[in-house]
């Protein structure tokens, strides 16, 4: 008894070493979420056009809008970078080398089979679309396969998303506080997780290159 005892341990062990050994740049991560508000705009260009064409990982975007707001911001983004960039339909399944915009007044969500839905469920932090509603959806199905990034922004939305994705295994990224336009959301998120990166945005743009695999259109 005591020896089977002792291999097990030993197997638990080995197991939980090899998992040690296993850095980022192994891991395959299956999609990348950002959530940003005031300032937005220009913060999310600037990761987005750092991405090459064929970026291999979706990624879904929450940007406070007036739900009034016209899709100026995705048409302009899908002229000026590599990757495309559209809003997000009910019920789309996501690809690598996309962006999905939340639309205006719609919260966005992954479902379990990993497609999109939109609802206008009320307002969470003020804001419809909500950064926490988006992250929390996108963690319970990916789970350690989940890159979160929280950008400006004047308020508090996205830190309890960034969270949890933090607690079921994936990566964090916030804008470095100091160079975001508006402080208040990085500040947010720094201060209830310990995030694995606190960057500058092209310097986030780098990061996702280098833990998804792929050229950085800055570097060339």
């Amino acid at each position: 008894m005591k020896n089977l005892l002792a291999v097990k341990k030993f197997i638990a062990k080995g197991i939980f070493s090899r998992l040690c050994e296993i850095g980022e740049g192994e891991m395959k991560f299956k999609a990348i979420v950002i959530g940003a508000s005031a300032g937005g705009f220009d913060a999310i260009r600037t990761i987005l056009m750092g991405l090459e064409e064929g970026f291999d990982a979706p990624i879904l975007i929450v940007q406070h809008l007036s739900s009034h707001s016209d899709n100026y911001m995705v048409t302009r983004l899908n002229e000026i970078c590599r990757i495309n960039v559209m809003e997000a339909e009910e019920k789309e399944k996501v690809h690598s080398g996309n962006a999905y915009f939340a639309p205006p007044n719609y919260h966005l969500l992954v479902e379990e089979d990993e497609t999109l839905s939109l609802t206008v469920e009320p307002k969470v932090n003020y804001a419809r679309p909500s950064i926490d509603v988006l992250f929390e959806t996108a963690a319970n199905v990916y789970g350690n396969g989940l890159i979160g990034v929280i950008l400006t922004g004047a308020n508090s939305d996205g830190s309890k998303g960034l969270k949890r994705i933090k607690e079921l295994g994936g990566i964090t990224i916030v804008q470095d506080p100091k160079t975001a336009e508006s402080n208040s959301m990085p500040m947010a998120a720094i201060a209830i997780t310990k995030v694995n990166y606190i960057l500058e945005l092209r310097e986030i743009s780098t990061k996702l290159v280098e833990l998804i695999g792929g050229k950085n259109e800055s570097n060339r």
